[in-house]
Protein backbone atom coordinates (compact mmCIF):
# COMPACT_ATOMS: atom_id res chain seq x y z
CA UNK A 1 0.00 0.00 0.00
CA UNK A 2 3.00 2.28 0.82
CA UNK A 3 4.51 1.63 -2.22
CA UNK A 4 1.39 2.26 -4.26
CA UNK A 5 0.61 6.33 -2.61
CA UNK A 6 4.34 7.09 -3.97
CA UNK A 7 4.25 6.20 -6.99
CA UNK A 8 0.79 7.99 -7.37
CA UNK A 9 2.26 11.15 -5.76
CA UNK A 10 5.75 10.48 -8.30
CA UNK A 11 3.35 10.19 -11.23
CA UNK A 12 1.32 13.72 -9.94
CA UNK A 13 5.00 15.40 -9.55
CA UNK A 14 5.94 14.73 -13.19
CA UNK A 15 2.60 15.71 -14.47
CA UNK A 16 2.73 18.72 -12.63
CA UNK A 17 6.45 19.27 -13.56
CA UNK A 18 5.57 19.51 -17.06
CA UNK A 19 2.87 22.17 -16.76
CA UNK A 20 4.21 25.94 -18.12
CA UNK A 21 4.88 27.30 -21.52
CA UNK A 22 8.58 27.61 -21.57
CA UNK A 23 12.11 25.82 -20.00
CA UNK A 24 12.13 28.08 -16.97
CA UNK A 25 8.60 27.49 -15.53
CA UNK A 26 8.24 24.23 -15.79
CA UNK A 27 11.81 23.94 -14.41
CA UNK A 28 10.14 26.22 -11.32
CA UNK A 29 7.20 24.05 -11.51
CA UNK A 30 8.93 20.90 -10.75
CA UNK A 31 10.99 21.77 -8.47
CA UNK A 32 8.08 23.34 -6.05
CA UNK A 33 6.58 20.08 -6.88
CA UNK A 34 9.45 17.69 -6.18
CA UNK A 35 10.20 20.19 -2.97
CA UNK A 36 6.60 18.77 -1.66
CA UNK A 37 6.81 15.49 -2.55
CA UNK A 38 10.67 14.80 -1.69
CA UNK A 39 12.27 17.46 -0.01
CA UNK A 40 15.24 18.78 -1.54
CA UNK A 41 16.79 15.81 -3.32
CA UNK A 42 13.07 16.36 -5.23
CA UNK A 43 13.25 19.55 -5.98
CA UNK A 44 16.76 19.31 -8.25
CA UNK A 45 14.99 16.01 -9.58
CA UNK A 46 11.97 18.05 -10.62
CA UNK A 47 14.13 21.30 -11.94
CA UNK A 48 16.08 18.79 -14.13
CA UNK A 49 13.18 17.00 -15.23
CA UNK A 50 10.90 19.94 -16.10
CA UNK A 51 13.62 22.29 -17.48
CA UNK A 52 14.94 19.49 -20.09
CA UNK A 53 11.37 19.52 -20.94
CA UNK A 54 11.46 15.58 -21.43
CA UNK A 55 8.05 15.30 -19.47
CA UNK A 56 5.18 18.14 -20.83
CA UNK A 57 1.79 18.15 -20.29
CA UNK A 58 -0.03 19.37 -23.57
Amino acid sequence: MKTMAMMTAVGMALAVAGCGPNTATRATTGAATGAVVAGPVGAVAGAALGGTGAVQVK
